[in-house]
């Protein structure tokens, strides 16, 4: 009967431990894309009416609930352009540019349309249209979206802030929706 030595053993051990530190680069690079953090920037979103003072308070409401949902997803990671990019005229290369320049997977342009009620320049509705247009690094539209708070909730009350963040979260699930409808025929990935 052999007695197993030591040294076999050891040399044992060694041996399976140089053959896993072989295929530990060919395992490593078969992780798909989708294993990567996805870096997304937004843009300082469009305000609609163009009213200074109601600038600010739209873009923390919207940059809070932006990053509220994006912790709920582990792959993406949220950045911040301190830029307005005009939603309806959308200038490729500058999304290009800063993709680039901020290393971003996508770029997302939105914007937020207040309702105006009654008559006077300064008569708001608390009710949001938030719209969501996505591009990829290349300035290359994927998909765009909007969310209505007032058609989709019909909500009468609450504060604009909540209908801001409860837009943004509804235009981020209808982007992720369709995404998942065009990622079967496609690579996009999210």
């Amino acid at each position: 009967m052999h007695v197993i030595t030591n040294m076999e053993k050891h040399l044992f051990h060694s041996t399976i431990f140089l053959v896993l530190l072989m295929f530990a680069p060919v395992v490593m690079a078969q992780k798909s894309d989708d294993d990567k953090i996805k870096k997304i920037l937004y843009f300082n979103p469009e305000v609609e009416p163009d009213i200074e003072e109601i600038k600010e308070p739209t873009n923390n409401a919207f940059f809070s609930s932006v990053s509220d949902i994006l912790s709920g997803y582990r792959k993406n990671k949220m950045l911040r352009a301190e830029i307005q990019m005009p939603f309806d005229d959308v200038d490729t290369q500058t999304i290009i540019d800063y993709c680039t320049n901020n290393d971003a997977d996508f770029a997302i342009v939105s914007k937020v349309k207040y309702f105006k009620v009654g008559i006077g320049r300064y008569v708001f509705s608390n009710q949001v249209i938030v719209s969501m247009k996505l591009f990829d690094e290349h300035g290359t539209l994927i998909t765009e979206t909007d969310y209505d708070t007032y058609r989709k909730n019909m909500r009468l009350l609450g504060s604009t802030e909540n209908s801001i963040k409860i837009g943004t979260n509804g235009a981020i699930k209808g982007i992720l929706k369709q995404l998942r409808k065009i990622k079967p025929s496609g690579e996009v990935g999210f």
